[in-house]
């Protein structure tokens, strides 16, 4: 077996398990070992279940050896994040408020996951409560990116990205309410998926927070089909789950002569010069294989942005406050930050973010009309320090200062708009070796065509193969 076989793509490790090339507790050895290499430098675990892991890898074993059909995920290690519930496990939502919480019981998507033969050997860190753009907390440290060690992997998903990008997991989970899988999958050169609002079933009261989405973060857009597949589909307790379920098939055809929109900063975005000239390398990539690709101008404003943080403290915000009163010395000063911010929200503060969405997409809605997808950059800027306090530090592109959570991300208009689907995929790499991610974004309830593209960029190869070398320069 290849020395980096803890690189092994899901479809391949799958294919190998049943071909009897591979076991899965072989894979799982391989995992673990690379993540007591590795761990220590990018801290993107904050509870490992090895042994465990091993025990449910040698039953799966047993199941392929027997032959006949065995389940989709059967063997694979997965990581997932500290922010969905598993019953029995801890859940500390990375707070020290809840650093003894046990979980009583399964998310909707964790239980698909694991019916589906995913082994879970670890949970990933995130920024507490989910509510930043990088991974660092009281209770776990700084989670850093394995491509840079000086950089976030992002966040809030940021533990799992930097597992998958360093080799720690095969297949991870994440959640996204501002781009919480989309900012870590573009900063560690990965393939993350926002499904449209109701895809994937969550429990209340976020699954009537229309931001809000759970999904996949994978190496390979074939991964993340197979992972996104599993989580699809109605819950009977979730009454915002979509019927009927709709599953990315395993061919994707080709996109010749499919039309498609792209813009470099979405009408108001500054945009580093790196990302900008990756993600039109991008554009040319599906240019290069018959797609008609065409600028286009948004009159969208930073509007956009006070729209999102009104409605992020409307909902998500309150729910982090209800904690404010009684253990605000615990909380990270951003969680701080926030949930104080969130307070002063009003009513009609909240209609206004509304009304701003809709006229988003009385512009939006019939640009993609025109066209198969859009294209934009996920990032204006590849990545940030990993420590940095977005409730006290500044962050700069080109020179101008932009508001520090979300101002140098440009996935929140997509949670918006949350009925697009939206796939983050590598676009290259900044001058300090952190990759760039472009977002491609479907019509309302077009997960296919989403997912078309992006298997047609990733034949590009953008990322050319590399693999993280945990650099520790501060460039």
């Amino acid at each position: 077996m290849p020395d980096n076989l803890f690189y092994l793509s899901a479809s391949d490790a799958i294919a190998k398990f049943k071909s009897r090339e591979l076991s899965p507790v072989e894979l799982m050895q391989a995992v673990i070992k690379r993540a007591e290499d590795v761990e220590p430098r990018i801290n993107a675990f904050c509870f490992e279940f090895f042994d465990q892991a091993l025990e449910a890898a040698k039953k799966s074993e047993q199941r392929y050896m027997r032959g006949g059909r065995v389940r989709s995920l059967e063997g694979l290690p997965a990581a997932i994040k500290d922010e969905s519930e598993i019953k029995g496990q801890p859940l500390t939502n990375g707070s020290l408020i809840w650093k003894d919480e046990i979980a009583q019981s399964t998310s909707f998507c964790n239980e698909r996951l694991i019916r589906a033969g995913a082994i879970v050997h670890a949970r990933t860190t995130t920024p507490e409560f989910s509510c930043a753009s990088l991974t660092h907390s009281k209770l776990w440290g700084v989670t850093r990116n394995p491509w840079n060690l000086y950089y976030t992997p992002g966040g809030s998903s940021g533990g799992s990205a930097a597992a998958l990008a360093a080799g720690t997991a095969t297949l991870a989970s994440g959640s996204d309410i501002g781009g919480s899988i989309r900012i870590p999958s573009s900063a560690c050169g990965l393939v993350g998926f926002k499904p449209p609002y109701g895809r994937n079933p969550e429990g209340y009261p976020f699954n009537l927070d229309f931001y809000n989405h759970a999904g996949p973060l994978a190496r390979t857009v074939a991964d993340c089909a197979l992972m996104q597949n599993v989580m699809a589909g109605a819950h009977p307790q979730d009454i915002a789950s979509l019927r009927p379920k709709k599953s990315i098939p395993a061919n994707l055809d080709n996109i010749r002569e499919w039309k498609i929109a792209y813009s470099l900063d979405l009408g108001y975005f500054e945009v580093e010069s790196d990302v900008r000239e990756n993600t039109l390398q991008a554009i040319q990539a599906l240019s290069d294989q018959g797609a008609v690709c065409e600028e286009v101008d948004l009159s969208w404003t930073i509007e956009c942005q006070h729209a999102a943080w009104n409605y992020l403290g409307h909902i998500f915000g309150v729910w982090i406050g209800q904690m404010l009163e009684d253990h605000a010395n615990e909380m990270t000063s951003y969680a701080r930050k926030f949930a104080g911010e969130a307070q002063k929200v009003s009513a009609g503060d909240y209609l206004k973010s509304l009304e701003t969405a809709g006229r988003m997409y009385e512009e939006f809605g019939p640009l993609l009309e025109k066209y198969n997808v859009f294209i934009c950059p996920t990032l204006a800027k590849a990545s940030v320090k990993a420590d940095l306090d977005p409730a006290r530090e500044k962050v700069t592109i080109n020179g101008k200062e932009v508001e520090a959570v979300l101002g140098w991300c440009m996935t929140y208009p997509f949670n918006t708009l949350s009925r697009c689907p939206v796939m983050s995929m590598p676009s290259g790499f900044a001058e300090s070796g952190v990759p760039t991610g472009v977002q491609i974004v479907g019509k309302t309830y077009d997960d296919v065509s989403v997912f078309r593209a992006a298997a047609a960029l990733e034949k590009a190869c953008l990322l050319r193969g590399k693999r993280p070398q945990f650099m520790e320069s501060g460039v």
